[in-house]
């Protein structure tokens, strides 16, 4: 009986999250200190705050790989405080945990708490007697989008650092990586397109790379913008400047157009007006009437009014606005 081939389904995302911290791409300065709390065997309480995808998930397990090697199961406690955010977790799951002593030899174990700042205010109240009580046995690392939603007595205790999100060279290098790896060939065009869907996300990056590639091994811009359901920034740029000139029709024709060639929500088409604002031709008065009204029905979509309507009258608004503004 011949053998069957295996096949590997692991995601990309977990197939090409990085082990060691020196594999990391970007966020030097912050790999570096992880790197120098490694060397010591001692570290604070950490706070890392930054979007989604900039590696504050893959740094963390990277520190505790290296500082615990093949105990890091027994020394590590992982919990995403979306799914239990409330004050019995705290005062149970992770008291239980940061309470017993480490019996590898770095003489504490620590606790990821992922999006920290879902954490209730009495959530977090709780856990900061906790950190306090059980500093000696346990080190906590707390991961967070907005560190203004972590009260201040936790950022105190903390050594806060901040992930910005990836640079255009730092996406092209882990392109680069998974392109060697898988045998893909990626055009100049679709890097650049890469880059614009992950918005400094590499999560997000290696989902659209891993979905582009189901067309074939040549990944083009159109495979990655079908993938990512984002229209092309040109695309965009030609429906806002055919209202700003007044030809709503021809406007409103391109909005239809993308939203279902590219299945766009509301939310998507506003937000990829916005970031081509810098490339419409008007006085910077005009752009920032402009940024008004996006934010405006950016709101109304988000707060559930009919998404059609709303970018339509958003289009109609740039008419008008485009009759009051001398165009550049």
């Amino acid at each position: 009986m011949a053998e069957q081939t295996q096949i590997d389904i692991t995601p990309w995302t977990e197939k090409y999250r990085p082990h060691k911290l020196g594999d990391i791409i970007g966020q030097k300065d912050i790999v570096r200190s992880l790197g120098g709390f490694v060397k010591a065997g001692n570290m604070p309480h950490l706070l890392l705050a930054g979007p989604p995808g900039c590696g504050k998930t893959t740094a963390t397990l990277a520190l505790a790989r290296e500082m615990y090697g093949a105990n890091v199961s027994e020394c590590l406690l992982e919990m995403n405080a979306s799914d239990e955010r409330g004050i019995d977790v705290v005062r149970g799951k992770i008291k239980d945990f940061a309470r017993t002593v480490s019996l590898a030899s770095v003489p504490f174990k620590l606790i990821f708490l992922d999006e920290a700042d879902s954490l209730t205010s009495d959530a977090q109240s709780a856990l900061r007697r906790t950190m306090e009580l059980y500093v000696s046995n346990t080190r906590f690392i707390l991961g967070c989008n907005y560190s203004s939603k972590i009260i201040e007595p936790i950022q105190s205790r903390c050594s806060v650092f901040r992930f910005r999100p990836l640079a255009e060279e730092e996406m092209k290098e882990m392109m680069g990586r998974i392109a060697e790896r898988e045998k893909l060939k990626i055009d100049e065009k679709a890097f650049t397109a890469l880059s614009y869907v992950s918005e400094g996300d590499m999560r997000r990056l290696i989902n659209a790379l891993q979905g582009a590639a189901l067309h074939g091994p040549h990944i083009t811009e159109e495979s990655v913008f079908k993938f990512a359901a984002r229209a092309r920034p040109k695309e965009i740029l030609e429906m806002m400047n055919f209202a700003l000139e007044g030809k709503f029709t021809e406007a409103r024709r391109h909005l239809h157009k993308l939203l279902v060639d590219y299945g766009l929500s509301g939310e998507d088409v506003l937000i990829q007006m916005f970031r081509e604002l810098d490339n419409v031709k008007i006085e910077e008065r005009a752009k920032a009437d402009l940024i008004d009204k996006i934010g405006e029905y950016n709101f109304r979509v988000v707060e559930g009014a009919n998404e059609v309507i709303q970018l339509e009258a958003c289009l109609a608004q740039m008419a008008v606005l485009g009759k009051e503004k001398k165009t550049a």
